[in-house]
């Protein structure tokens, strides 16, 4: 597998950003780089490359001790709280609340 220059415009819009066409040139290497020592990584013996999904991750320690008390309750610490949960503020990137209600069920 080989990555073009398509290829990084594509994923550039995707995250959409802006890839300069020599910017891109380097990116098409480096990203054809790091994949052929991915290959060349597969080609190591005694290696599953399915074996890394069924193994299990790292034992946890089991919690020890009490559990340390706030000095404040967690709503002192937020500017709005409601029903137990922080409420932060709607991201730019979101369509407004406002706006999905009046598109979507009217």
């Amino acid at each position: 597998m080989s990555v073009s220059i398509a290829d990084v415009h594509r994923i550039a819009s995707l995250a959409r950003l802006t890839v300069a066409d020599d910017r891109a040139d380097a990116l098409v290497q480096q990203l054809n780089a790091i994949l052929s020592h991915m290959d060349v990584l597969q080609q190591v013996p005694g290696v599953d490359a399915d074996a890394a999904d069924t193994m299990a991750g790292m034992p946890l320690a089991a919690d020890r001790g009490p559990a340390v008390a706030l000095s404040q309750p967690p709503s002192h610490f937020a500017p709005a709280w409601r029903e137990g949960f922080f409420v932060v503020p709607r991201l730019a990137t979101h369509e407004d609340a406002s706006d999905a209600a009046t598109e979507g069920g009217a």
